[in-house]
């Protein structure tokens, strides 16, 4: 056959309609092909995926519970919380309230310390007067004897005249002293 009568014939077969017994053949095959997968594959591939789903549902079911569970203990802390800050703030007053008490008992004591020490002072200030007075009497009584002995010319040694004269002195000083306040 000569190349143009070849080239006639293919140009007579349609190249996009396959020939009948090819196109038999190759629908033969696809359904073999089709039903293996069917049988053997398409099982397989759903149990997986059906166990992927559950798997999926159960993760979220336990999410859900796990995020429940952290929302009560998120409350239960907060509410732990709360009463510790009550009872801290509860505490500061107390303590507050104790201190206050404690200052206003240590001014107390405080007030009564000094008035204890200036009643001593004024009672050592008065005892250290009355000596200082009745040493000065003594004292004053000896110069005045002498003295008076030295102006009268005799001497005046007797102990109860010596008293007399001294006493009569000082109160007679004492009623100048009171007299000029």
């Amino acid at each position: 056959m000569s190349p143009l009568v070849q080239l006639a014939a293919e140009e007579a077969e349609n190249p996009l309609i396959p020939p009948i017994p090819e196109l038999v053949i190759g629908l033969i095959a696809f359904v073999i092909v089709f039903g293996f997968l069917a049988k053997k594959l398409l099982p397989n591939i759903n149990k997986v995926l059906e166990e992927r789903r559950e798997a999926i549902e159960g993760g979220i079911e336990k999410a859900e519970a796990a995020q429940t569970e952290a929302q009560s203990v998120l409350e239960q802390y907060k509410a732990q919380l709360a009463e510790a800050r009550h009872e801290a703030a509860r505490l500061r007053q107390e303590a507050q309230e104790q201190g206050a008490a404690l200052i206003a008992e240590m001014r107390a004591e405080g007030q009564r310390q000094r008035e204890d020490i200036v009643a001593a002072g004024h009672t050592q200030i008065e005892a250290d007067r009355k000596a200082a007075a009745s040493a000065l009497r003594q004292d004053v009584g000896k110069l005045a004897t002498e003295l008076a002995g030295k102006l009268v010319g005799e001497s005046l040694e007797d102990h109860a005249r010596q008293s007399r004269v001294i006493d009569r002195f000082l109160d007679e000083l004492e009623e100048k002293a009171e007299a000029s306040r």
